[in-house]
């Protein structure tokens, strides 16, 4: 097929004091086989020099677009922002932390073409590596069976979202559609994949490709860095997705799948002492009418601790 007839790809560059990794990132960008890119350069307000690496990328690649953010806004919104500009069929929210292998846009087109209108998003497996660019392992283990752990999902994928965590986030390929329909990331919270994956899969498939496509750095500096940890920057968040979720549940299954994500917050909630949010947990599985005995006792530590 001709380049010009191949959906167009936008790539949202996210960058927030990312300067030491960044050369890495916007190259990888460049390295990709696939000839129809739109690229979008963001910076969040970042304070490390991270915006003179970005304007001499921009300038070395002028049909590249730089966004230089005023002030901090946060993942969401600065996606978002970017986002409204953007013309592709398709969509990479990339942080420049992280690394596209070069293949990695064409196998997800590709994978989508199989998959079929329905299809909302495509994910897949990622190397982990450190701040050094060591390997340290992938995101999916495979056992001596061959199989995936955890065990990736595709086809409708509502309640799996709900109940447990499969999807690498730095892998997803979301479809401009879906994005649309759910009028872009909600910018009222701290953080953007389990919104994206409750609402979005309501609606849409999930399609996983079993292939490695992006390098995911792990540092300490990184948003999955700083969860589940005493003062949880993203607990009240995850919260109000939840209630999303409450209200997107159809049956008694999908209830139940969404009482084993709450569970498993309300018990990191009460061992990391975020105690206001732990109580509402627990509110929310009340309601679920899914309450066990030891949620009953994580309650009530939750009540009467200081």
């Amino acid at each position: 097929m001709p380049a010009s007839e191949l959906p167009l790809v936008t790539i949202v560059a996210l960058c927030y004091n990312h300067a030491r990794f960044l050369e890495t990132a916007l190259d990888s960008i460049l390295a990709q086989t696939y000839p129809r890119l739109e690229v979008l350069l963001v910076d969040d307000a970042s304070t490390d020099g991270s915006a003179d690496i970005l304007r001499r990328y921009a300038a070395a690649h002028p049909h590249w677009h730089l966004r230089l953010l005023p002030a901090n806004v946060g993942n969401c919104q600065a996606f978002n922002s970017a986002f409204r500009e953007s013309r592709g069929e398709f969509v990479i929210d990339f942080a420049t932390d992280d690394v596209l292998l070069s293949e990695r846009v064409a196998q997800q087109v590709a994978a989508f073409a199989a998959a079929g209108p329905r299809c909302g998003m495509v994910y897949s497996d990622a190397e982990l590596i450190d701040e050094a660019g060591r390997f340290v392992r992938y995101h999916f283990r495979r056992d001596a069976q061959h199989q995936l752990h955890p065990r990736p999902a595709s086809g409708d994928v509502f309640a799996e979202v709900l109940a447990r965590y499969f999807i690498s986030t730095p892998t997803m390929l979301m479809r401009r559609a879906t994005l649309e329909q759910l009028g872009g990331y909600d910018e009222t919270l701290a953080y953007e994949d389990f919104d994206f994956w409750v609402r979005a899969s309501r609606n849409w498939e999930f399609h996983f490709l079993d292939a490695v496509t992006t390098q995911k750095r792990l540092h300490p500096q990184s948003m999955s860095s700083k969860g589940y940890r005493p003062h949880d920057p993203y607990l009240r968040s995850t919260i109000r997705v939840c209630r999303k979720a409450q209200t997107l549940c159809r049956t008694p299954a999908e209830r139940t799948a969404l009482a084993v994500r709450v569970r498993w917050e309300l018990r990191q909630a009460v061992r990391y002492r975020n105690l206001p949010e732990a109580r509402e947990l627990y509110q929310l599985l009340q309601e679920l009418r899914a309450v066990r005995p030891l949620d009953w006792l994580l309650g009530q530590a939750a009540r009467w601790k200081n």
